[in-house]
């Protein structure tokens, strides 16, 4: 009994030191509402992730995220707000929209994840940028013209507007609904607890029934 009793006790600590034993999630613990709610589709729960590709817990998010999206109920929709928070990381954000704007995001995402953080290669500028990309078989040209476009110019102008009107202080930060932030968790526990604030938004609404998964 006293060999049973141990082992259940030492999975117990395992799980919490994991922190994957994240109960039901806490206004004010796990999650937090903003101070000033924004307006959002009344149609669908807007999930938002802002991220910048040279932080490292976005990179970790990313794959849980990425396979979360898959497979998200019909009733949410999924944005990604690069931030910017020094001039530096403006050229990151430009790509992201270029590249969303040439169809190409979902492709290359993962390998400039990877170029940062696994093989530290420098995507500092413009040119250092085009020329990995145009390695990943993104066309230089096409890249070039997409990132100095002025449609791409208006969504950086409007990212950088988002991060002040949603109070952002660090990444990756989801906000759900234009009203509760979930930030500061291991990704399997903001995944766990970005559906539980979903689900809680989705009974705010009172459309319980709405919780169909993509196929």
């Amino acid at each position: 009994m006293q060999h049973w009793i141990g082992r259940l006790l030492g999975l117990g600590l395992a799980l919490f030191i994991s922190g994957s034993a994240v109960a039901e999630a806490q206004l004010g613990r796990e999650y937090t509402k903003l101070s000033t709610p924004q307006q959002t589709n009344p149609k669908k729960i807007e999930v938002l992730e802002f991220f910048f590709y040279q932080c490292g817990h976005c990179y970790h998010l990313h794959p849980y995220l990425a396979s979360w999206e898959k497979s998200m109920p019909t009733d949410v929709e999924i944005q990604y707000v690069p931030t910017i928070f020094r001039d530096s990381t403006e050229p990151l954000a430009r790509t992201y929209y270029a590249l969303e704007s040439m169809g190409e995001i979902k492709r290359v995402d993962d390998a400039i994840y990877r170029a940062i953080h696994d093989q530290d290669i420098e995507l500092f500028d413009q040119n250092s940028i085009a020329a990995f990309l145009s390695k990943q078989g993104v066309d230089r040209a096409k890249f070039t013209a997409a990132y100095n476009a002025f449609g791409v110019g208006n969504k950086v102008a409007q990212a950088k507007q988002m991060i002040r009107s949603y109070n952002i202080q660090g990444t990756p930060t989801l906000v759900v609904a234009g009203k509760y932030a979930i930030t500061g968790l291991q990704p399997q526990d903001m995944i766990k607890v970005l559906n539980e604030v979903i689900a809680k938004v989705r009974q705010e609404r009172g459309g319980a029934a709405k919780a169909s998964k993509k196929h």
